[in-house]
C-alpha cells in the first residue's frame, strides 16, 4: 500500500525551498555585487595614488626621486593603517631603489609582474605583506619620461578593511537568508494548515454520518467559496446515498412481506390438513391451495432476479426486427378469458403495421405485465384499452384502464418495487395477485430498449401507462 504525504509539509517544502533558491540568489548577486564595488574603488584609488606618486617621482630636473608624502605622527600613522597606501620604486632587475617612509621593510617583490611593467603595461597581483593581503599595482614610470624607463613603481593597498566588510556583509545576508527561509517554512506551514483545516472539518462531519444518520447533511464552510462545490457534491452524493438506502429498505421489507405471506399460508394450509386424516378431495383442495402459493412464490422471485438483472445491467434487449402489432393481437388472445371472468372488456386500438427492432420476449413480458395489471385492477364492467401506434422516432404503446386510476401527488411513484397507490390498486379480485414489481420490471425493459415509462391519468377516468420505444 502507498504511504500518504502531507500536504502541508509538501506544501510547505515547496514554497520554503523556492524562497530559499531566491533569497540566495539575491545574497549572492548581493555580495558579489558588493565585493566588485569595493575592488573597483579600491584599484581607482591605487591607481589615483600611483598616478599621484608618478608624477611626483619624476618631476625632479636633476632626476631624482621623492615620494609625495603626507607628514604624519606615529599614532596618526597606526590609526590610518588600513587606509594607508604603500609605495615603492624598483629597477627592472628587481633591486629596491626607494620606498615611503611609513614602511619598514621591502614589498614583496614579483619579477615576472615586474618584467611586464617594464614592457609598459600596468599589471596588478594580489599579495600578501606584513600578515595581510594587499593589492598591488606595478607602474612603469617609463609612462613619464624616457628618464626612467629601467624604473617601476609598486602601490599596494591593505585589504583588511575590504575583507571585514565582506565577512560582515556575508554574515548579515546569510542570517537575513536564514530568518526569512525559516519564517517562510513556518508561515507556510500555518498557512497551508490553515487551507486544508476546512477539508478536515468536513471529513469529521462526513465521517460522522452513518447509516442511521444519512437524513444529516454536510454544513462546515458551506458558504466558503472555495469550498462550496465540494460540500454540494458531498452533500448530493449523500442524498442519492440517503434515497438508494430508503428505497432497499423498503425493498427488503416488501420483498420479506411478500415471500412471507405465501409461506404463511402454506405452512397454516399444510398443519390445518396433517392434524387429522381427511379425504382425497381435501387433500386435493389444499394441494392446489399450496400450488397457488408456489406460483405467487416463483412469480414474486422471478420478479426480484428480473429486477436484480436490471440493476447490474444485465438485461440486454437481442433486437430484432418484427411486428410489435402482431405480438401485441396475440397477448389480448390470450388474456380476454380471465378479462371475460372478471367481467372485463378489452378494446384495441393497434394501428400496424408498427415494425421496430426489440427483443421479442422483453417486450411480450411488458405488454403482459401492462395489460395483466389494468385487468386485475379494473373493476367488474369496466374496460381496458391497448393502444399501439407508430410514431416518427419508432413506436408507441398504451394501456388504459377504468379502474381506480394513480393518485397525482403519487404518479412519479408507480413505477418503485413494491409500490401501491392504494387499497384498491394494492392487490387482485383474489386479494393475493399484485407483488408491485409489474410496472418496476416495466420501466426496466423500457429502459433496456433505450426507452421510456411514465404513468398518468387516462381519459377513461382510470390509470394510463405510456411506453415510448425508439426505433
Amino acid at each position: 500500500m502507498r504511504s500518504g504525504y502531507s500536504f502541508r509539509v509538501r506544501l510547505a517544502s515547496r514554497v520554503t525551498a523556492s524562497m530559499a533558491l531566491a533569497m540566495t540568489a539575491v545574497a549572492s548577486l548581493s555580495f558579489f555585487g558588493l565585493r566588485r564595488a569595493l575592488d573597483q574603488e579600491i584599484d581607482a584609488s591605487i591607481l589615483n595614488v600611483a598616478s599621484i606618486q608618478a608624477a611626483s617621482l619624476t618631476d625632479s630636473p636633476d632626476g631624482s626621486m621623492r615620494f609625495h608624502e603626507w607628514e604624519l605622527t606615529p599614532a596618526e600613522a597606526v590609526s590610518i593603517r588600513e587606509l594607508n597606501r604603500y609605495a615603492q620604486v624598483w629597477d627592472l632587475s628587481g633591486r629596491p631603489l626607494l620606498r615611503t617612509r611609513y614602511i619598514t621593510a621591502d614589498l614583496p617583490m614579483d619579477l615576472a609582474a615586474l618584467e611586464r611593467a617594464g614592457g609598459g603595461e600596468l599589471v596588478w597581483r594580489a599579495q600578501e605583506f606584513d600578515g595581510v593581503p594587499i593589492r598591488s599595482l606595478f607602474y612603469p614610470l617609463e609612462r613619464l619620461g624616457s628618464a626612467h624607463r629601467n624604473h617601476v613603481l609598486q602601490v599596494s593597498a591593505p585589504l583588511v578593511g575590504r575583507d571585514r566588510t565582506l565577512r560582515v556583509t556575508g554574515f548579515l545576508l546569510g542570517l537575513i537568508v536564514m530568518t526569512v527561509v525559516g519564517g517562510t517554512w513556518l508561515g507556510s506551514r500555518w498557512l497551508a494548515g490553515s487551507a486544508v483545516r476546512p477539508v478536515g472539518v468536513i471529513i469529521d462531519q462526513a465521517e460522522a454520518i452513518e447509516a442511521g444518520t444519512l437524513d444529516r447533511r454536510i454544513d462546515a464552510f458551506a458558504e466558503t467559496t472555495e469550498y462550496q462545490r465540494l460540500v454540494q457534491v458531498l452533500n448530493t452524493m449523500l442524498e442519492r446515498i440517503d434515497r438508494s438506502f430508503q428505497s432497499q429498505k423498503r425493498f427488503t421489507q416488501d420483498a420479506g412481506h411478500e415471500l412471507r405471506g405465501p409461506l404463511t399460508v402454506l405452512r397454516g394450509e399444510l398443519e390445518v390438513a396433517l392434524r387429522r386424516p381427511r379425504g382425497n378431495e381435501e387433500y386435493k383442495e389444499v394441494l392446489e391451495s399450496g400450488l397457488e402459493e408456489v406460483e405467487r412464490l416463483t412469480r414474486v422471485t422471478e420478479d426480484l432476479l428480473t429486477l436484480a438483472r436490471s440493476d447490474e445491467g444485465a438485461i440486454v434487449a437481442r433486437r430484432e426486427d418484427a411486428l410489435l402489432d402482431e405480438e401485441a393481437h396475440a397477448l389480448l388472445g390470450r388474456l380476454s378469458q380471465t378479462a371475460s371472468e372478471g367481467g372485463v372488456t378489452l378494446e384495441r386500438d393497434i394501428r400496424g403495421p408498427v415494425r421496430i427492432p426489440h427483443d421479442r420476449d422483453l417486450m411480450s413480458r411488458l405488454i403482459w405485465n401492462l395489460l395483466q395489471n389494468a385487468v386485475e385492477h379494473t373493476p367488474e364492467g369496466g374496460t381496458v384499452r391497448l393502444h399501439v401506434a407508430p410514431t416518427p422516432g419508432g413506436a408507441v404503446l398504451e394501456v388504459h384502464d377504468t379502474g381506480p386510476g394513480f393518485p397525482p401527488e403519487e404518479v412519479d411513484r408507480v413505477f418503485e418495487r413494491f409500490y401501491r397507490a392504494d387499497e384498491a390498486r394494492s392487490s387482485g379480485r383474489d386479494g393475493r395477485y399484485s407483488t408491485g414489481l409489474g410496472l418496476s420490471i416495466v420501466k426496466a425493459i423500457a429502459a433496456a430498449h433505450g426507452g421510456t415509462a411514465v404513468a398518468g391519468r387516462s381519459p377513461l377516468g382510470g390509470a394510463v401507462v405510456r411506453v415510448e420505444i425508439p426505433g
